[in-house]
């Protein structure tokens, strides 16, 4: 099978599931999951799709709140620090960084996400929100919203961050209760403590 032949299959197949995962692709396509990623690069591209933690999902039209800001605060969403939440009921919601992406993912149930992913704020790796780490209360301002919220893929990484910039490393379930707490002090949800 030709690679346009490929990516016309796996449209056929995103439509039809809405998400699936690469190593699926793989198998109903009989190539490597390399060869699958080199398919999908020119449909994430386009704005067909969008690459999650280990597979893709149909970009909804819902995608244009993306381009026009954070579904919460309203910010310009910078993709270096994009949080995602992959819904239920096929749409995705994208916010400017961690601190409105888990705000939001608080305000949902459990069976409404079906998945939640952020960039490493070191790599640029997309991984898990879930398995990710937080580096919270830094020195470090990234002109976002406070309190800031860094996710790291590797709990190592985040460490040696906060070895030179401060701050305190949390897990996802930690980063959840620390920002509702911080929150609950008085902090202006999306400020960027700039007077």
């Amino acid at each position: 099978m030709l690679p346009v032949e490929r990516r016309h299959r796996i449209k056929e197949l995103i439509q039809q599931f809405k998400s699936i995962k690469i190593s699926d692709l793989s198998t109903q396509l009989g190539v490597s999951e390399m060869t699958v990623h080199r398919d999908i690069k020119p449909l994430i591209e386009d704005g067909t799709i969008i690459k999650t933690f280990g597979g893709i999902s149909l970009a909804s039209n819902d995608q244009t709140v993306y381009q026009n800001g954070c579904k919460l605060c309203h910010r310009t969403v910078e993709d270096r620090m994009a949080y995602r939440l992959i819904l239920s009921n096929h749409q995705v919601e994208t916010f400017c960084c961690a601190h409105c992406g888990i705000l939001r993912h608080q305000q949902l149930s459990d069976e409404d996400v079906v998945q939640a992913i952020c960039h490493d704020f070191l790599t640029g790796t997309t991984t898990s929100a879930y398995h990710a780490v937080y580096v919270m209360d830094t020195s470090l301002d990234m002109q976002c919203c406070k309190p800031q919220v860094l996710p790291f893929q590797w709990g190592s990484h985040a460490e040696k961050f906060v070895t030179g910039f401060g701050g305190d490393v949390y897990s996802f379930n930690e980063a959840n209760e620390r920002l509702i707490s911080q929150m609950h002090t008085g902090a202006d949800c999306c400020s960027t403590g700039e007077e």
